[in-house]
């Protein structure tokens, strides 16, 4: 892939280390604001909420702006919304710096998916797509247990501010590679959310909530979980997640190329199933096979990072006279789905591991939905 990707994936690492770098220091953070691990995990569902409503809204207002400018500004004001996170003195500030965040991360991610999609030939589009996603894995396995090192060793404040730092630097690698690119014709909001009523829009959509949601009902918690497993040190297993993402991302986008999005689809949630039910059976029984558990966090980061390729790939081939648009609604969906999932983590833990798997049970056959 060619160097404008690849540097939009840096990108997607910048949002992506912002986006999940609070599960690697969660009980530090909740124990100086004051408040429970399951009240500070709610900055995530915040997050992912506010992207999901803002990206659709964003993609109007911007639509007419040049690539270039528009993705820069958006790395700014999440580097800068960061800073306000990590000066944040109590739960509630957090929250706001998290919203706007949030917003800084929806106007950069499904554009920069929709303009790597533009600078490839159709033969190579999902590939370029997994490349960009894989900005978001490459965060899962490097950024967030970075993060919560520097958190461990520095305070979660000043961690928030290396991450801030990331995405300032990243603006302007942005700025000095990208080509200038034109923005779109301008799509009302109405006419945007009417593309849900293209025939097989909706299933697509739905299915990446649910396969999202699934993903991410324990990974916010995901050290009050592992502690339940007897890992008392999270980094380690939050890498080999992240390892696990990048690999069935980039896994994924050639896959979805060489065969087809259902085989990969479905083969991802019987691993994430399988997976998660391990996790909490040993959970469970309270046994503590540390390796075994490492082999377990590989497989739920392969199978929860595999779903975004063929995902897209999917909703391009329905309309590719709509492919930003419809990028843009499948990167709102990813965020609905981590929020619900997070929501529904802070309710049921400490089965969280249990009721992900559940969750990803129930997506396979939902994937026979007709998507034509």
């Amino acid at each position: 892939m060619n160097i404008p990707i690849r540097t939009l994936a840096v990108g997607t690492f910048a949002v992506g280390t912002d986006a999940f770098v609070v599960a690697g220091f969660l009980p530090a953070m909740a124990a100086s604001l004051g408040v429970s691990p399951a009240a500070a995990g709610q900055s995530v569902t915040v997050f992912a909420a506010a992207y999901a409503a803002g990206s659709p809204v964003l993609a109007t207002l911007t639509a007419k702006l040049p690539r270039r400018p528009l993705l820069v500004s958006a790395l700014v004001v999440l580097g800068l919304a960061n800073l306000g996170s990590a000066l944040a003195p109590n739960l509630a500030v957090l929250m706001v710096t998290r919203v706007v965040a949030a917003f800084g991360a929806a106007a950069y991610t499904p554009n920069a998916g929709a303009v790597s999609a533009s600078l490839v030939g159709p033969e190579k589009r999902a590939r370029a797509l997994s490349v960009v996603v894989g900005g978001l894995t490459i965060a899962t396995a490097l950024g967030v247990p970075l993060g919560g090192l520097a958190g461990r060793l520095l305070g979660w404040r000043p961690a928030l501010g290396l991450v801030a730092a990331v995405c300032l630097l990243v603006a302007c690698c942005v700025r000095a590679v990208l080509p200038t690119l034109p923005g779109n014709p301008r799509v009302t909001l109405r006419t945007r959310l009417g593309a849900l009523r293209r025939p097989g829009v909706l299933p697509v959509l739905g299915l990446t909530v649910l396969g999202m949601a699934a993903s991410y009902t324990a990974y916010a918690y995901s050290a009050p979980a592992l502690a339940a497993v007897g890992i008392t040190t999270p980094a380690p297993m939050l890498f080999v997640y992240g390892v696990g993402a990048i690999a069935g991302n980039l896994a994924a986008g050639r896959a979805t190329d060489r065969w087809n999005a259902l085989v990969v689809l479905r083969s991802g949630y019987a691993l994430m199933a399988a997976a998660l039910a391990a996790l909490a059976l040993l959970a469970a029984t309270g046994a503590t096979i540390p390796a075994l558990v490492g082999v377990l966090m590989t497989a739920w980061g392969a199978s929860s990072w595999c779903q975004t390729p063929p995902q897209q790939h999917r909703l391009i081939g329905i309309a590719p006279d709509a492919a930003a648009l419809l990028v843009s609604l499948n990167s709102s969906c990813i965020y609905l789905g981590i929020g619900l999932g997070t929501a529904l983590g802070a309710l049921t833990l400490p089965a969280v591991f249990a009721v992900g798997a559940a969750l990803a049970v129930l997506a396979i056959p939902l994937t026979a939905a007709r998507t034509r």
